[in-house]
């Protein structure tokens, strides 16, 4: 299995021998050793994949890498955290995933109503099995541990990613500007519920969500 580690915060670097991962197109930096380079529709999922994402908005652009050496990837100066999946699951938005061992699944599912990401609508990307997976967060991601006794509320544009045994609603009406006296926000929290962990970055994208 490849391994995965950090080059500081912003670089990712991958040991290979003879393993593959998938990573986002465009988003390798550099490499030693011998790599093959191969774009993969849909994100892998082949035909059913892609037209699943067309359907749904969820746009993820992935290429397979594999050989022997050392492969390096990052995009646009995000900072990189590194996920570790033991048989569970990861919901990411797709715009957050650099790159994942090939021999995890990856997917689409329906998250419910909400002002998601531009570009994500109702929808969200899986990433299953055991592996390593490597996110991107814009700034320096904070994961907040969520138990049944402390559910979390989250703006969705700070939302990146979760794991664990947890439960989506998808709150309108309210927003953190709101509260402060502040417009143009978000109309949408996302609230988790349940045992797990939520990736949360310090910036917000801008969401489809508007003010309601």
């Amino acid at each position: 299995m490849a391994t995965f580690r950090l080059q500081g915060s912003k670089v990712l670097a991958v040991d290979m021998t003879g393993d593959a991962v998938k990573a986002k197109n465009g988003s390798m930096v550099a490499y030693d050793g011998q790599m093959a380079f191969k774009k993969m529709s849909g994100g892998g999922e082949g035909l059913r994949g892609m037209v699943t994402r067309r359907l749904t908005g969820e746009q993820m652009e992935m290429m397979e890498v594999k050989g022997q050496g050392t492969c390096y990837f990052a995009d646009r100066a995000s900072e990189i955290n590194l996920v570790s999946l033991h048989g569970d699951k990861l919901y990411v938005e797709s715009s957050n995933l650099l790159c994942a061992d090939a021999g995890l699944r990856t997917g689409t599912t329906f998250t419910g109503l909400r002002g998601g990401a531009t570009g994500t609508g109702l929808f969200t990307t899986t990433v299953e099995g055991s592996g390593q997976a490597a996110i991107m967060s814009d700034g320096p991601a904070v994961v907040l541990r969520v138990t049944p006794q402390y559910p979390l509320s989250v703006d969705p544009g700070a939302y990146i990613a979760h794991q664990g045994n947890l439960q989506q609603n998808f709150q309108s009406g309210v927003t953190f500007r709101t509260l402060i006296g502040e417009g143009g926000g978000e109309a949408f929290q996302i609230r988790f519920e349940g045992d797990g962990l939520v990736y949360v970055q310090p910036s917000e994208r801008n969401t489809v969500g508007g003010d309601v």
